[in-house]
């Protein structure tokens, strides 16, 4: 399923427009972002939170060549399933 199929299903469920649906989810979209790049983290209960994880830097191994390389410090999001997600991905 991409956007354009979410929004369509999204407006479905709720009666509202196609261009009122995409807005919300632009919104809640957008909304995340900005928790996540303040460092903070985001829970929806039932559903999951959404955190930010830090890696520190450390120096690995090019798999093909044996050769050692240098992988820097990051900052990536993460998202932790919550029980009612959980749940109903299990039925599936």
């Amino acid at each position: 399923m991409n956007k354009s199929e979410l929004v369509r299903e999204m407006a479905e469920a709720t009666n509202l427009t196609i261009k009122s649906t995409e807005a919300a989810l632009d919104a809640l979209i957008n909304s995340i972002t900005q928790v996540l790049s303040q460092e903070d983290k985001l829970t929806l209960v039932g559903f999951g939170t959404f955190e930010i994880s830090k890696r520190a830097a450390r120096v690995g191994r090019n798999p093909k060549t044996g050769e050692t390389i240098d992988i820097p410090a990051a900052t990536t999001p993460k998202f932790k399933p919550g029980k009612s997600l959980k749940e109903a991905v299990a039925k599936v």
